[in-house]
């Protein structure tokens, strides 16, 4: 299984759907199913009964899942929606050196934390 690229707390710009052009924090993510689930965009109404543990009951809007492959992560540095990549970086600690995978923004070569 391939490493999702994105990932929770990301700001994500939607490219394909009902909702392009709007941006949203990323909620939550399935590597499985490559689905995500973005703050405000792909709702839909869900009707739910009342039970105990449901604080309100009626119809309530909740997001859908997308697609990864119709985001793009925007980057915080410069600001554009960009793909995501891998980079390696050196660590030197006390004499010791170590390598460490992180991601990158592959417009501005930033290390995306």
């Amino acid at each position: 299984m391939r490493s999702m690229k994105i990932r929770r707390n990301d700001t994500v710009l939607v490219t394909r759907g009902k909702d392009r052009g709007k941006r949203g924090r990323v909620l939550s993510t399935d590597p499985v199913k490559r689905r995500i689930l973005v703050e405000g965009v792909n709702m839909f109404k869900k009707h739910v009964r009342p039970s105990p543990n449901i604080r309100q009951a009626g119809i309530v809007e909740q997001p859908g899942p997308l697609s990864i492959a119709n985001v793009k992560y925007i980057c915080e540095k410069c600001g554009k929606p960009t793909r995501t990549g891998h980079g390696i970086l050196t660590l030197e600690e006390g004499g010791v050196t170590r390598t460490e995978k992180v991601r990158i923004c592959k417009s501005c070569k930033e290390q995306i934390e």
